[in-house]
This record gives C-alpha cells, structure tokens and sequence, in this order.
C-alpha cells in the first residue's frame, strides 16, 4: 500500500506526520506523495481540506483519514496518543471505506463558451465584488427568485456544519446525496422578497445563479477565494464524485455534532 502525510505545518503536526511516516515505512508500507492510496491528514479540518484539493483528480483511488492536533474536526476521528494504533490498523487492518457526496461548481463565461470546474467538499459561497449581490435563482432550469443581499452559500451535507451553520442553515447527515442553499442578510421589504429560509435540493436537481447587471464575483471554493470576471452563469449541483473516507473503527456523525457544539453541565 502506498500513502502519503499532509502535515498542517506547525511543530507538533510535522513531529507527528515524521513519525508516523517512520513507523509506516517500518511496516513495509511505501511513501508516494503522487499516488498514494490512503492520505493521512494531521493537523485540523483545514488540513484535510488542503489534502482533498491536492488529490481531487484521484478521489476514486486515495482515501483519507485524518488525525486533529488542535479543536475536534469532523473530519479528523484520530487524536495524537492513538497513532500507534492508527498506524497499525493502516499496516495489518482492511478498511471500510465511506463515501460522502461533493459539490461540483460549474462557471460559465459571457464569451467564448469557457467554463471553469471546481469541486468543493465543505461549500462554495458567492459574493459581489462591490456592493449587494443581485442574482437570478433558477432551480432546474425554473426561475425560482431574484436574490439581492450579501451572497449565497452552497454547502454539502458533511459542509453543512461548517458556514452554512453560522448562516442558520440545517445540519444535514452526509449520507444524504443533496446540496443546502443559505442566505447572507437578504433584502427583504415591500418591493423586494426573497424565500428566506435555507433550501435543500436532491441529487437530480440542478442550482443555477444567473447575474441581473454585474457579472464580476467572488467566489469560494471551500479555503480557496477566487475573483471571476464576465460570468454569465454559476450551476451547483451534487458531483457525481465522492470523497473517500477510510474508516478503521465508527465514527457516528450525530456524536460529532453532540461534541463540537453541545456542551454537557
């Protein structure tokens, strides 16, 4: 088996990523950080997320596992003491692997017929560069609003307790194939209305975003920010891939969402 360490940088991180790496080796497991079959993310949710855009055009090849040296992550199920018994179980156990759904972004130019495609695994969100963002909302291909206000935020299932929660958005179980759209402080009055309340579309339904005057945005793709000029339309939809997690023992999403926001008197 071969693998690869994404180390979040700091010195307790990089002294764990060495020495797993050590220990893996010892067992005959080979190091390749081009093509590894399972990626071990150390240091937060962050950490994995960097580790999901470096090997996105390999999802259906690298798994990966994470271990948090900082606050609970969802994505982390590991802590520092337990990476003897990680290590282990990544030399001598077969693992399960569980699959979580994606959001593929599509941009769509005014000229040339470009497009640009991005997959997110937390959420994309969608700014104006100056002023309040104006957009036409269609879902399926049906004009559904016209949005005016801060932005939009776009969030996968296992996303959906990142940003989308600060939002006032619902937590939704990442076994679900769908994708959550959430407001950012909307314009509601006499004259403008907008639904006001977080959507939740099914795989087989498409979000598409369409400029009203400006057509220069800003737009994230989970850390990453990014500046796009003449867009004549952003689609969301539910990627037909999939992240790969390994998993070597359960890892119950309702418990993380008990211990990262519930605090026991």
């Amino acid at each position: 088996m071969k693998f690869a360490i994404t180390s979040k940088g700091d010195a307790r991180s990089n002294t764990l990523m060495h020495k797993m790496r050590t220990y893996l080796q010892d067992f005959g497991l080979q190091y390749d950080e081009d093509q590894p079959d399972i990626c071990i993310s150390v240091g937060g949710d962050g950490t994995l997320l960097y580790a999901f855009h470096r090997y996105s055009s390999r999802l259906d090849k690298t798994a990966f596992v994470g271990v948090h040296t900082g606050h609970l992550g969802f994505y982390a199920d590991w802590v520092p003491e337990e990476i003897e018994k990680l290590v282990i179980a990544i030399a001598k156990t077969p693992y399960q692997v569980v699959e979580y759904p994606l959001l593929e972004v599509i941009i769509r130019y005014q000229h040339g017929g470009r497009e640009t495609r991005y997959l997110a695994l937390n959420e994309s969100t969608v700014k104006s560069v100056e002023g309040t963002l104006v957009k036409d909302v269609e879902i399926s291909g049906q004009h559904f609003e016209r949005f005016r206000g801060d932005g939009l935020c776009v969030s996968t299932p296992s996303g959906s307790t990142a940003y989308n929660k600060a939002l006032g958005g619902g937590i939704l179980h990442p076994s679900l194939s769908a994708i959550q759209l959430t407001e950012m402080a909307s314009i509601n009055n006499r004259v403008f209305r907008t639904v006001g309340s977080p959507l939740i579309l099914p795989a087989h339904h498409t979000l598409m975003l369409k400029p009203v005057s400006r057509n220069d945005f800003q737009l994230t793709i989970d850390h990453l920010t990014l500046l796009h000029k003449d867009v004549k339309s952003i689609q969301f939809r539910v990627a037909n891939e999939k992240i790969r997690f390994a998993r070597f023992r359960p890892f119950p999403f309702w418990k993380r969402v008990h211990d990262s926001f519930i605090t026991d008197q």
